[in-house]
This record gives C-alpha cells, structure tokens and sequence, in this order.
C-alpha cells in the first residue's frame, strides 16, 4: 500500500501593490525635424531622459507660433497650442533640461519689459493730464446750469475714454487663479503660457481647489479650443475676450500626477486628454560626468529662433482688444492624407477589446494633436509656409503615436491612490535600498525616500499596508532588535516568494 506523503505548508509570499506599469517606447527624437538638435544638446548636456527636454522644446516651440497661425485639422481649424504633462522625479533635472530652452523667452521678456517701463511713464503722464482735465470739466459742470453744463458734456465727449495702460509684456505664468489668468489676458498679451517645472503648485493651488476646480478646467478646455474667454462677477460685470491662446508645460512628480490623473473631474471633463503626457524612464545614477557633453551652438540657435518669432508682431484685428486674427494653416493633399490614415487607424483601435478602447478620450484627440504638433514644427521652421508638408505631418504622427501609446501605458497606473503610491515608494525603498533585516517605526521617519512619509500617521498607514500584503512581518512586542528590546518593530521581506 502506497503511502501517500502530505505536500508541506508553504506560506505564499508578499503580493504585489500594484501592477507594474510596462516600459515605455523610446522617444522619437527622429521626429521633433527642425528642434531636434536643441533637444539632443539638452540632453547631452544633463545625461535626462530624451523625452524632458523635448518636451520643453516641444511646449516653447507652441507658445512661440500659436498667435500666428490655426492648422487645417479633420475636424476643422484647430490652435496650434500645445498643452504637455511631463511626469519625472525629484532629481531629474527637470529645470535644468527647461532653463536653457526657456531663456530666449526670458530676453525677450527682459528686453520687453526695459522699453515698456518707457511707455508706462509717458501714459502716467498722459493720465494725469486726463484725469486733471477731466476733473476740472466735472467742476465746472457742478457749479454751471443750462449752456455751461451742455458744454462741459461737450467737453467729456472731446476728452475721450481713459488712457489704457500699456499691456504687460510677460509671455508666461507658472500657478494663476482662473480670475488672474483671466486679467493677465485683458490687461496683457493674448498669446500666453503656464509653464512650471514644479506644476504640482499650479495642481495643488488655489486656481486647483475644490470651490474653483470646475470653473478652471472648463476654462483651460476652452483656451485648448480657440474659444473665448466668457468672464461675469458680481461688481465688475460681464466681458468676453476673444482670439486668446494658451500653451501648457507642466512638470510634476510621479506622485502629483497619480492622484490628478485618477481624479474623476480632470478625465471626465476632457481636461487631461488635451495633454501630451509621457513618464520617461528615470537615469538617475547614469548620468556620469564622462558620459556628458557640452554644445551650446543648438541651444543658442534654438533661442535666436524663439527670440526671433517673439519679436514678430502678433496679427490682431485692433491694438485694444488684443483680438488675435491667426491665419489658416493648410495641410497638404498627401499631409492629409496621412492624417486622415493615422485617424481612422486609431479610431479602428478603440474598438471593444482594442488596446486603446481604455483610452478613447486621448484617442479621439491624438489626430488632431497630430495635426497641432505639425503645424508648430511647420511654423518654427519658417514662420511663413503656406502649407504643413507630408514629411513634416508623418513626423507629428510618429510623436502623436508616441504619446497616445504613453497615455494608454499609464493609464492603469494613474488609478493608483496617493495611499498606495506611498506604501508602494516605501517597499521600494525597503527591499532595494535598506540594509537592515529589521525596521524600526522611526527608521521610517527619519530616513523614508519621500517627505510625506515622515508624518507618523501618513506612514503608520504605509506600513500596514505592507505589512497585510506580506511585505513586513510585525515581530512580537519586546523582540531585540540591533541589541535593543523593541516596542514595535518589523522584518523586511525582500522576496516575492519565500
């Protein structure tokens, strides 16, 4: 009789928090044609990821021509606005890849500013004169009757309305107020970006919150679209500004953009579907001094460029409103010819059971952003073409193709809660940097990756969330632990299976 041997107990190991998100496709750097030796000599530089750089060119590049021009899209003209998430750590060099593409906008700032402090003294002056005149036609029209009071309504009219000041000359802001960034479009230039390289300010500020979230996404959709700015308050009436554009860069940590990409208002409005979002790889650690290259030619030809598309004037139908008048961009027969191929391809992939039918709101947009990318990379090789050319369209469907497949990529991830995030960065930590078989409670705050997990109860949720997914095993109460009796403490578990 054959004795059957019981199969040993075996306890599963720790479970996975997440999903790991796959890597990305590299970027196509073959594709950015007329800023691609810019982005090369940026990177070359800071040993970032490829894609943080060309971003930033991408974004600056928009901002530049979107006054100038509307592109033929499949669904009508479309601004030339580019709005850009990108997604990188702490350490990245985020700003170190933006400051040198940005500082041809910041001379043009600089230069503009110097020669409106001129303007703003001379209308001082002049609206000091209308102000005394004016006050002294309001004298003369208390104190008369009859004739002397129809003429000093005669002279109001000859007077005029009050001098406007002269408009801002600032291009950028980094966190507006849906009312500042209203004002800023009033009273400033009607071509304008909202560029951070720490947009986790912008997302989390005042303009972000609760009461205002609604109100500011609708508004930067319309802004997205070419569509005015409608703007009613209680003491200040009712306006609407027409022909404004907005261009968007924002750089944020992963964190940041895990909880706004899993907030229901930012997908369901359609906000988050405008942005081209990418999440590179990280290099941290491989950027060795040897490795780095120094080539400032590209960058300063990249802001003689820019400097020389901001010094053109901006096409408007009158220097008061500002209304901009952009002209339409047309594309080619065979440039729409590969639009209309990219589109119907992709509409075809958001079938039920299609890799993209968890995506279809950055889907349904990904040919018309084809369509924007080409018309900026059309307009900053020559500010003056007549027409984007098919080698020019099939680079921006390789880099339209590239974010749509970063968007698809990230997507599941971005259902992650910040909760999650934060257990997930600590086990990361634990099993690839800690060197201890044990961890104590205060070993995690006082040494934890992330500022967040140095809150006692921000990180006594961390750690139970480890510890039920079998990432940490609680020891008994007085357990010696580096020679001590320990309250609490825990045993690392740095396999996936035991």
């Amino acid at each position: 009789m054959t004795v059957v041997q019981p199969i040993p107990f075996r306890p599963e190991g720790p479970q996975p928090l997440v999903r790991d998100v796959p890597p990305g496709r590299p970027y196509p750097l073959e594709a950015l044609g007329p800023l691609r030796a810019a982005v090369e000599a940026v990177q070359a530089m800071t040993g970032a990821p490829m894609a943080i750089p060309a971003q930033s060119a991408l974004s600056v590049a928009s901002l530049a021509v979107q006054a100038h021009a509307d592109v033929e899209a499949l669904g009508g003209p479309a601004p030339l606005s580019v709005y850009a998430l990108t997604i990188a750590e702490s350490g990245a060099r985020k700003s170190s890849c933006d400051r040198p593409l940005m500082e041809g906008l910041r001379e043009h700032e600089r230069e503009a500013n110097r020669a409106l402090r001129e303007e703003v003294t001379a209308w001082q002056n002049r609206h000091a004169l209308w102000k005394g005149e004016r006050e002294r036609i309001l004298t003369e029209a208390k104190r008369g009757k009859g004739e002397k009071r129809t003429a000093a309504q005669a002279d109001l009219a000859a007077l005029g309305a009050e001098p406007a000041a002269p408009p801002s000359q600032d291009r950028t802001v980094t966190e507006p107020t849906f009312e500042g960034l209203t004002r800023l479009f009033a009273q400033g230039q009607p071509s304008l970006g909202i560029f951070s390289d720490e947009g986790g300010q912008f997302l989390g500020g005042h303009g972000m919150g609760a009461e205002n979230r609604q109100k500011t996404l609708a508004a930067l959709n319309d802004l997205w679209g070419g569509n005015p700015i409608r703007r009613t308050r209680a003491g200040e009436g009712s306006y609407t500004l027409f022909g404004r554009r907005l261009a968007v860069h924002l750089m944020v940590q992963p964190v940041v953009a895990r909880a706004f990409m899993a907030d229901s208002l930012a997908g369901g409005t359609g906000f988050l579907p405008r942005f081209l979002i990418c999440e590179p790889p990280s290099t941290i650690g491989r950027r060795l001094s040897a490795t780095l290259r120094t080539d400032p030619r590209p960058v300063e030809a990249f802001a003689q460029r820019l400097r020389t598309i901001l010094a053109q004037a901006m096409p408007m139908t009158d220097p008061d409103t500002r209304e901009l008048t952009p002209r339409h961009l047309p594309l080619a027969t065979e440039a729409r010819a590969l639009l209309v191929r990219f589109s119907d391809e992709v509409e075809t992939r958001q079938a039920p059971g299609g890799d993209l039918a968890h995506v279809t709101g950055y889907a349904s947009k990904s040919a018309e952003q084809a369509a924007r990318i080409a018309g900026v990379l059309t307009l900053w090789g020559n500010l003056g073409a007549g027409e984007v050319q098919p080698d020019t369209m099939a680079d921006a469907i390789a880099l339209a193709d590239f974010y749509l497949s970063e968007a698809a990529r990230l997507a599941d991830g971005a259902a992650m809660a910040p909760e999650v995030e934060q257990a997930e960065r600590l086990r990361r930590w634990l099993v690839e940097t800690w060197r201890e078989p044990e961890v104590l409670p205060s070993d995690i705050l006082r040494y934890a990756p992330v500022r967040a997990l140095r809150d006692r109860p921000t990180a006594s949720k961390a750690t139970a969330r480890l510890v039920e997914a079998g990432w940490l095993v609680t020891l008994e109460q007085g357990a010696t632990v580096r020679g001590k009796s320990r309250r609490e403490a825990f045993r690392v578990v740095r396999e996936a299976s035991e």
